[in-house]
């Protein structure tokens, strides 16, 4: 067909195919961007449900020690009581005990049944008493008041309990003051706690 055989319309769709820019090669096409915008859409999803999912166990834990350890200044003024009711029985010795009339071995009976109570609710409640008597010592649960010399014993050990000390979950509470051996053979170190920490931290 020559220039001249040409239709008027088809001049225009030449001109208009002329005129109109060629689209840039780099420009992702619609449905690359369509997914590149799913895939960032779907990583900020699963980063706000890994973010809940950390803030739900995080309360968690802290609703249980808050269970467990919002008692402990309460506990810590309750173990006074406790001891002074201790104290108190351990003054009265057997001899004075079988001597005293039946009036008074019921008021002891009573006194003892109330420190029994007593250290039961503290137990129920996730105190529970250190018995470090014989047992190698541990600065992070006891506290040295002196030392014995006593070769018959291994160094290190604890000999004697001036005041008990107590546990609240796995936290000490106060920890329990002791005399320490010295003099005998060294003694074998003491069993790490569950966590792999001191106890007192």
């Amino acid at each position: 067909m020559s220039e001249t055989d040409k239709s008027p319309q088809t001049e225009v769709e030449t001109a208009t195919e002329a005129a109109a820019p060629a689209p840039p090669a780099n420009e992702p096409k619609p449905s690359t961007a369509l997914d590149r915008e799913l895939a960032e859409t779907k990583d900020r999803l699963l980063r706000a449900l890994a973010e809940m999912e950390n803030l739900r166990k995080r309360t968690e834990r802290e609703v249980a020690d808050a269970r467990l350890y919002g008692i402990s200044a309460f506990a810590r003024d309750i173990l006074g009581v406790a001891d002074n009711m201790h104290r108190a029985l351990q003054a009265l010795d057997d001899e004075l005990r079988s001597k005293a009339d039946d009036a008074t071995k019921a008021l002891l009976e009573g006194v003892e049944l109330t420190e029994r109570e007593l250290m039961n609710a503290l137990e129920k409640n996730g105190v529970k008493r250190i018995e470090p008597l014989g047992q190698k010592f541990d600065p992070h649960r006891h506290q040295a008041m002196f030392e014995i010399e006593d070769a018959s014993v291994p160094s290190g050990s604890v000999v004697q309990v001036m005041q008990s000390g107590y546990l609240i979950g796995e936290r000490v509470l106060r920890p329990a003051m002791v005399a320490v051996s010295k003099g005998g053979p060294k003694a074998a170190p003491a069993p790490a706690s569950p966590q792999g920490e001191p106890a007192g931290k």
